[in-house]
């Protein structure tokens, strides 16, 4: 079957799988995505390879976020990192923000994550970041932003080496449960970017942390996903 078969196939039948459900509130946003993701599909075959080439799955997406499905696929993601981490949610082991740009922010928090100037993830930890992997794989219109963050204890060369090893270890963890190495950008900002003051022993606390940026791909601002995220 060739590539305009196919996504005429396949919009007619979630177009028929959404029709038979009158009842459902979110009838014309599905049937929107629905549209949006056949049109971004049949892109895909001629998507630059500018953005590592990921082909279809880039093409598909862009179509779906393009038809204003953006918020409705950050919606979904959230509800199941929401879901499925309600536990460590709980604990105040991960925090979760939706961003005004539609950026999903996760805030690992060092005392579930790391020992002190130790870049080995707990134990405990390992199922709950695999938890995270599990989630991520399969949204691939996610750019993934992973950032090592330190507080101001000791020398800054070393706080920017082990915030960058923190980040290298967390996205390999992601890797290993799934998720492509190409859509993660991994970095460290040692302790230049705090979220409390280092006066404290709990301002230090939270600085110590790992961060995850989840930014949709969306159609005509690409390179967005892309760029880091800038704290405002």
């Amino acid at each position: 079957m060739e590539g305009k078969q196919v996504v005429v196939f396949v919009t007619l039948c979630g177009l028929l799988g959404i029709w038979g459900c009158a009842d459902d509130p979110n009838r014309q946003t599905k049937i929107g995505a629905v549209i949006g993701g056949a049109a971004g599909a049949g892109i895909g075959a001629i998507v630059d390879k500018k953005h590592r080439g990921r082909g279809a799955a880039i093409g598909g997406a862009v179509g779906v976020l393009a038809g204003g499905g953006v918020g409705y696929y950050m919606d979904r993601q959230q509800r199941e990192i929401e879901a499925q981490l309600a536990k460590e949610m709980q604990d105040q082991a991960i925090q979760v923000k939706r961003l005004e740009d539609d950026t999903l922010q996760l805030n690992l928090r060092s005392e579930a994550t790391f020992d002190v100037n130790s870049a080995a993830i707990k134990p405990g930890f390992q199922e709950s970041l695999g938890k995270v992997g599990n989630i991520l794989s399969n949204y691939d219109s996610t750019v993934v932003h992973v950032i090592g963050h330190t507080d101001d204890t000791g020398a800054d060369a070393y706080n920017q080496a082990l915030s960058e090893k923190r980040a290298d270890v967390v996205a390999s963890r992601l890797t290993g449960s799934g998720v492509d190495m190409e859509r993660l950008l991994v970095s460290g900002r040692g302790e230049r970017d705090p979220i409390a003051s280092n006066a404290s022993k709990d301002g230090r606390s939270a600085n110590r942390r790992v961060e995850l940026f989840l930014k949709p791909v969306v159609e005509g601002k690409e390179d967005w996903a892309y760029q880091p995220p800038v704290r405002k």
